[in-house]
């Protein structure tokens, strides 16, 4: 029999392969108007663009990706930035799209995918960058979901929450959006820069109060937030999503077609792990989704590899004695980490008890990096150049 390990690699490079930037792209361009300007955000930006430039060659166009998907790329400025944590070259880039998007006299065509709320830093007026760092930081390990933080983080930005749309206008602008947002909210993904925003400043300021986080965020973050208005116009757009997590779900459900699909996984890993395990019959179990950490320790790691590490400590405790269980980012990295998540079975925690490692301690520590290192189980696959969220499969002999 084919080892389950290479077989759920296999799954999930299905899903990975079903969100190709490049393909997505192509397949819903034929019919726009030639763009006078192409912006292209986010870590499946670099695909997006150069099928652009094939259809419409000689277009102005700016690419802003994280570094590790950043190349050269014929008849585009590329502009590599940091993530999660937005930095000194993202606010660069943010300054150059603005600039653009106000120099532009004709349509504009806008690539959007996940990992462009970070990428694109351009904070409001009285807001550095640093306190937007700050905020993202705090963000991160808040528990907050990926709506919560985006609706946040748009009140604090020029482009996030339909500020791009601001400043292109009076420019109609068309976007293509490939989703890495569970429900597929086009106001969520990348902050929503060309719709209009999730929520309002006082929204905010109630999240942020009541996540605990409202008193340890920078003055001027405050400051802006208790003034800032929350009726803001947002031009009209045209708007299309082209690929998305279910897609790739449906994608790997096609690469094993007896499998069960569950319903989005979201929610905080602990609970996530029990609800896979509950579900998971003997046969293959499939989902997709995105989960949150609240971090309580000082390790190092990512949500799919806790995922991952949590449902190998649930089935230990299930007595589950023939399994496998891969949990990864379609992006190919997991939080501040070169891992894409965790690809573990019923050895797991002996390998890692084995190497002298305490799964209990490590994973109160938040440090699954470290604990799936010492089995050997990280998933490492190099950025794959797209990012849809998170996939998981789990095999039971």
């Amino acid at each position: 029999m084919t080892d389950p390990r290479t077989v759920a690699r296999q799954i999930f490079n299905a899903g990975v392969a079903a969100a190709d930037p490049y393909g997505a792209v192509f397949r819903n361009i034929g019919a726009l108007q030639a763009p006078h300007q192409i912006i292209a955000v986010g870590k499946a930006a670099m695909r997006m663009a150069e099928a652009a430039l094939e259809h419409f060659p000689g277009t102005p166009c700016i690419v802003v990706t994280n570094y590790e998907n950043a190349g050269a790329l014929n008849g585009a400025t590329v502009m590599a930035a940091g993530h999660p944590v937005p930095d000194e070259n993202g606010a660069l880039a943010g300054k150059a799209v603005l600039a653009a998007l106000e120099k532009a006299d004709g349509p504009v065509l806008a690539l959007i995918s996940g990992g462009g709320s970070a990428l694109l830093p351009a904070p409001s007026e009285g807001v550095s960058l640093a306190d937007k760092a700050a905020l993202n930081t705090a963000l991160l390990g808040s528990g907050l979901d990926i709506v919560q933080m985006n609706l946040i983080r748009q009140q604090v930005s020029r482009l996030k929450g339909g500020g791009f749309l601001r400043a292109a206008s009076p420019n109609h602008v068309t976007a293509l959006i490939l989703s890495d947002v569970v429900g597929d909210d086009l106001s969520a993904i990348a902050s929503g820069p060309t719709v209009a925003p999730l929520g309002t400043a006082s929204m905010a300021r109630d999240l942020l109060k009541s996540s605990g986080l409202w008193d340890s965020l920078p003055n001027a973050i405050m400051t802006h937030l208790e003034n800032a208005p929350d009726d803001r116009d947002v031009p009209a757009a045209t708007n299309i999503l082209i690929g998305s997590n279910a897609f790739s779900v449906a994608a790997m459900q096609a690469a094993a077609p007896d499998a069960r699909v569950l319903s989005p996984v979201e929610g905080d890993v602990a609970e996530a792990a029990k609800v896979i395990c509950d579900a998971a019959l003997p046969g293959v179990t499939l989902w997709g989704g995105e989960t949150t950490v609240r971090l309580r320790g000082t390790g190092r790691g990512g949500r799919n590899q806790e995922l991952a590490l949590r449902i190998a400590h649930e089935a230990a405790a299930r007595g589950w004695t023939r399994w496998t269980c891969l949990q990864g980012g379609s992006d190919g990295r997991d939080g501040p980490t070169d891992a894409a998540g965790g690809l573990v079975d019923q050895g797991t925690l002996a390998r890692i008890s084995d190497a002298g490692g305490d799964v209990t301690a490590l994973l109160a520590n938040n440090d699954s990096y470290a604990a799936l290192a010492l089995a050997g189980d990280l998933l490492m696959t190099g950025a794959t150049g797209t990012n849809v969220a998170d996939l998981g499969v789990l095999i039971r002999d």
